[in-house]
């Protein structure tokens, strides 16, 4: 308890103003404090956590959960941070609600907010709008908030949009950063985000694009592999680019996963449709045109058995960093042999790795937590040390 403590009051150095009632929604509109400050309060919560300390900061309320898409980690991990902090989750679900009947967007975010502290939404099936509607339920909760409508405005946490995936990335660098010590331990350590085979079509572009949005902002040597033809968002792959020059590190694109290898101390190897599929795929969701969209998945995955020999494997491992970099991924991976016949990552990798992929996951409901936290909370030092103070035990036998 006394490391937490020290840890506790060392968050004063940090400034953290743009997390004070701000929606965390993209990580290259946060500062290199407010990243440092989340990471650091996960840690801590974690950190008590583990010692059987109570988090619990709110008596009641509601932390309002809308998934667009399906989910098991993010979900639950929402839940789980929701439950650390003694909010009380509910799912909305849109089958169930008056959006079919013509409630606006705006209507919606006033009637599920009244006692609502929190509203998590995952929206990435639709590029270009998944962020867009996150910032218009943000901005209806802005008008009912000052209009006195609610009586506080509930914060948004972004649970994976068609632009980001801070929840994943923001894990991912807290698990590097306690896998190699520190975050300047983090400087010049190349990390691989490769696009790898996968037997199904149409998965975001939000996990590559998150990776390199917000590796680039510790010093890292990025270099991103993908087979012609499926690229990212070209204004993202910029905001990479630009980090990189600013911290000292560097940024390469490649079109052979096996040459990108070369040297790497952190692979992550995961598929993603095309940025122009996406585009096609976005325009025939909203017309909900099923033909044509059939038609679209066929020729992706026609497209994408060319590439079947993106497999991360024990031969394309034997050119990193001591035959031994380390393996991320967000999951679930194709796994060859295993979840698919052809995958994404070879059984005997994937199994080596195995344990370390569920250790980054685990970070994610503290990443969360931590989210919440600062964004309710001015002086997040104060109310965690009042957490520690308090000393409430949360098991009792």
């Amino acid at each position: 308890m006394k490391k937490l403590e020290k840890r506790i009051d060392e968050l004063k150095k940090f400034k953290t103003s743009n997390l004070y009632q701000k929606d965390f929604l993209l990580t290259w509109e946060k500062s290199e404090d407010d990243l440092k400050a989340i990471m650091e309060v996960a840690d801590i919560l974690k950190g008590l956590r583990e010692k059987n300390v109570s988090s619990k900061i709110f008596d009641s309320g509601l932390a309002v959960s809308i998934f667009r898409d399906n989910s098991t980690r993010t979900r639950f991990s929402y839940a789980s941070a929701c439950n650390l902090l003694g909010l009380e989750v509910q799912d909305m679900d849109e089958q169930k609600s008056q959006i079919s009947h013509g409630e606006t967007v705006r209507e919606t975010a006033q009637m599920i907010s009244f006692l609502t502290d929190f509203i998590g939404i995952r929206d990435d099936m639709f590029l270009g709008e998944g962020n867009k509607y996150m910032r218009e339920v943000g901005a209806s909760l802005d008008e009912g908030f000052k209009e006195g409508v609610l009586p506080v405005r509930p914060g948004i946490v972004n649970l994976q949009c068609d632009m980001d995936h801070p929840t994943q990335s923001m894990s991912d660098l807290l698990h590097l950063r306690n896998h190699y010590g520190s975050l300047e331990a983090l400087k010049g350590k190349k990390i691989v985000m490769s696009w790898a085979y996968s037997p199904s079509y149409g998965k975001p572009l939000s996990v590559p694009q998150g990776i390199i949005g917000l590796m680039s902002r510790f010093g890292m040597d990025i270099e991103l592999a993908y087979p012609e033809g499926y690229e990212l968002i070209p204004e993202i792959v910029d905001i990479a680019k630009k980090n990189s020059k600013n911290s000292g590190g560097s940024f390469k694109v490649s079109n052979s996963m096996e040459e990108s290898m070369r040297n790497a101390d952190i692979v992550y190897p995961k598929s993603w449709a095309p940025f122009k599929v996406m585009q096609q795929r976005t325009q025939l969701l909203q017309k909900a045109d099923k033909q044509g969209l059939a038609d679209l998945e066929k020729q992706c995955l026609a497209q994408n058995a060319n590439h079947m020999d993106w497999e991360y494997n024990a031969k394309m491992a034997v050119s990193t960093k001591n035959s031994d970099a380390l393996y991320m991924h967000c999951l679930p991976a194709d796994i060859s042999g295993v979840s698919c016949k052809h995958g994404e990552v070879s059984a005997e990798v994937f199994e080596k790795y195995r344990l370390d992929t569920y250790r980054e996951a685990g970070y994610k409901p503290y990443i969360i937590a931590a989210m919440m936290l600062t964004n309710r909370f001015a002086n997040p030092t104060e109310v965690l040390k009042a957490i520690a103070k308090r000393g409430a035990t949360r098991v009792n036998f």
